[in-house]
């Protein structure tokens, strides 16, 4: 069982010093993908924290675009979910934090400044 977190924890505060992500039932999947993603390559792993079945489907939904984010860098996204005693507004809850990291223990190395980029064929980059 881990501690609780304390109110005053920062939204990116993790337990274990991996990156926390806190989603709810009105977070944008698509944003919280992008935020996954730039973790997973930056970090290795993220973890993502939910309460209630709305946040944790946002979440699910999330994974599941991320998943299409990273596949081309040969990250494979996998969850290994857990619960976690927290304390929201001194009131103890239970939450489920998502443990989110590649298959294989990859991750993808930040693109080097100077480095040009190329868009996938049917992509369009946005021009100035």
């Amino acid at each position: 069982m881990t501690s609780p977190m304390p109110p005053s924890a920062s939204q990116h505060e993790a337990h274990s010093g991996a990156e926390m992500l806190k989603v709810s039932s009105k977070s944008n999947p698509n944003s919280v993908a992008g935020a996954m993603a730039g973790v997973v390559r930056e970090e290795g792993t993220v973890e993502v924290q939910v309460v209630g079945a709305g946040a944790l489907n946002q979440a699910i939904k999330a994974l599941a675009i991320a998943r299409g984010y990273v596949a081309a860098a040969g990250i494979d996204l996998v969850c290994v979910p857990n619960f976690a005693d927290i304390e929201i507004d001194g009131e103890r809850r239970t939450a489920m934090r998502l443990v989110i990291g590649d298959r294989h223990g990859n991750r993808a190395a930040p693109t080097p400044p100077g480095t040009d980029l190329y868009f996938a064929s049917g992509v369009d980059a946005d021009e100035d």
